[in-house]
């Protein structure tokens, strides 16, 4: 589906004997990146990192100009999501790095794998104010896992390799690696480099991937005589590709599965065991099934205030299993039981290895299927029977595309319905922004995750406020032919700070209706691309039938209510089980 659109075969290509022998710090960047295997870089050039675009034009590395840094670094979590490998970003210094940051503290809170090079100052003023300095070392130490400033260029190899290990390695991240222009310039001895195959020195980072055998004992045994089981699956499932051991789990001993929202995915969406997602929007039965279960078994989820709900009130019955690769997580908001530390892939293999007696959990299905006859999602048709529900919208865009899309969001009202009413069929399918929370991050998102799967249909769901902040990666559509879809539930307004007024603020809707609106057909055909508008129910279908099928990118404008609430809703300081809007009023 995506046009593969190859570097000028007009470009003077290194000859083999400079490619062996880089002459200066950028181009043993660029060698130590085709080392790595980096086949797809997203960045912005400048002044501070013209000599390392100049090494990438002589020694062609793929380059996706953005048409700003924070498009470029969302597009590479998309990619990243969906390949399940770094994304690489490159800008230049100051306000190119700067423009950085929202992306980076969203990748680290999200555990999204990311290699970052931004250009910086020359030593020899750092610290002087100089023209486009910024101090990224220190504005980015709290939000990523490490970070470098490179001093010399015999370092490169050596901490590019690094870099590449620790981003995508235990708990995934983000790795900054700032770049002086003195070294990216700086000639040096081919003799002076170490060996490319020089084995990484890293003591103090030693990620535990095989669970202790005592740990997953106790966890079996805790299993095997529960009563009201519940698995919870998180993102790391998703990280450690454990979708495959996850459900065969599941089944074997009929466990009820419920899933966060950045765990979406790790099992299928419509399995008869899952009971959705769990959390503020999460289902009814999710959330219930958490309160009353006397086991939770974690895999892979950090237990965060989303989740959660009041902690006091959280899973009160619970004997809990925490599987997870970052010890930290561990016991840090819920207390545990059994920890068990390690990657979720090798956990469910190791659980798996071991058969024990099956729960005895027949009462237990019957009081969930219970719940969700009684507690289905639902949602009240309008008055005016031409007037379109996101909901609606959403069930067309999964029937047309049955499930087997790439999905990406942005944040607020639309994130959460997509989240309820889009099951997902498959892993590395689901692209959001969970921890941060970042407007304008689901298009720029959908445009990484088409060029890491070229031949699947992407879908980025939107809301109105999001898609205009950063809605110049259109000019990418169009330069790439890049089939991505792009669906704009428009609400006029920003829907979740408005649903929070309504509930929470006496309906005093402070700045948040937003009555003046471009054109966004038009703004879809200045760029050269099709736009759609759909404005009634009636004209819903075929409209998503044929945008949805085509091979080409294209923008819909669905225009839905505005005032419409996502529920259930678990309210702020509120426990699961205290959910509002399970019923229709």
């Amino acid at each position: 589906m995506c046009a593969n659109t190859s570097v000028d075969e007009k470009q003077p290509m290194m000859q083999q004997s400079e490619q062996q022998q880089p002459k200066d710090g950028a181009d043993l960047l660029v060698k130590a990146l085709h080392d790595q295997g980096v086949e797809i870089i997203f960045g912005y050039p400048g002044g501070a990192v013209l000599q390392i675009y100049d090494a990438m034009y002589r020694n062609p590395i793929r380059h996706i100009l953005a048409r700003h840094e924070q498009g470029a670094i969302h597009a590479a979590e998309g990619y990243a999501r969906v390949s399940n490998k770094p994304g690489v970003v490159i800008a230049t210094s100051g306000p190119g790095a700067t423009n950085l940051v929202t992306g980076i503290a969203d990748a680290m809170i999200d555990s999204i794998p990311l290699v970052v090079f931004t250009g910086q100052v020359s030593t020899a003023v750092i610290g002087t104010d100089a023209f486009q300095e910024a101090d990224i070392m220190g504005i980015t130490t709290p939000i990523t896992k490490h970070n470098y400033q490179v001093q010399d260029p015999k370092d490169i190899p050596r901490i590019v390799k690094e870099a590449f290990h620790i981003a995508n390695t235990g708990r995934k991240g983000p790795v900054v690696v700032d770049f002086p222009k003195n070294v990216s310039m700086d000639l040096f001895n081919v003799e002076d480099l170490p060996s490319p195959d020089a084995p990484i020195d890293l003591p103090g980072y030693q990620p535990t991937y095989k669970p202790n055998y005592l740990q997953i004992q106790k966890a079996i045994k805790a299993l095997s005589q529960a009563k009201k089981p519940i698995v919870l699956a998180g993102a790391g499932v998703l990280f450690a590709d454990a979708k495959k051991e996850l459900t065969e789990f599941i089944e074997r001993y009929e466990l009820p599965i419920t899933t966060t929202l950045l765990g979406l995915g790790s099992v299928h969406g419509e399995h008869e065991l899952n009971l959705g997602m769990a959390g503020m929007h999460g289902t009814a039965t999710a959330n219930y099934a958490i309160t009353e279960c006397d086991v939770l078994l974690n895999i892979g989820a950090r237990f965060d205030d989303r989740l959660t709900g009041n902690l006091a009130t959280f899973a009160p019955n619970a004997t809990v299993i925490h599987i997870d690769i970052d010890p930290a997580e561990i016991g840090k908001n819920v207390p545990t039981e059994v920890p068990i530390v390690g990657d979720a892939k090798q956990a469910l293999q190791a659980l798996l290895k071991k058969p024990f007696d099956k729960p005895e959990v027949g009462a237990w299905h019957e009081r969930l299927q219970a719940m969700q006859q009684e507690y289905p999602l639902w949602y009240t048709l309008p008055e005016n029977e031409q007037e379109i529900l996101p909901q609606q919208a959403l069930q067309t865009i999964h029937r047309v595309t049955e499930g087997e899309a790439i999905v990406t969001t942005d944040v607020g009202q639309h994130q959460m319905w997509t989240a309820q009413y889009y099951p997902l069929n498959n892993d590395h399918s689901w692209v959001t922004s969970g921890g941060l929370g970042t407007m304008g991050f689901g298009f720029p998102a959908a445009i990484g995750a088409q060029f890491a799967e070229p031949d699947r249909r992407v879908v980025a769901v939107c809301g109105d406020a999001g898609f205009q902040m950063t809605a110049q990666e259109l000019a990418l559509l169009k330069e790439f032919n890049l089939p991505v879809k792009i669906v704009i539930l428009n609400n006029s307004c920003l829907g979740m700070v408005r649903q929070w007024q309504q509930a929470f603020y006496e309906k005093r809707y402070s700045s948040s209706l937003m009555p003046v609106q471009p054109d966004f057909v038009k703004l879809a055909e200045a760029y050269g691309i099709k736009g759609y508008r759909i404005d009634t129910l009636q004209e819903m279908d075929a409209i998503f039938e044929e945008a949805l099928r085509s091979d080409e990118p294209a923008l819909i404008d669905c225009r839905v209510k505005q005032i419409e609430n996502v529920t259930p809703m678990v309210a702020p300081g509120a426990g699961l089980h205290e959910m509002i809007g399970v019923k229709p009023q």
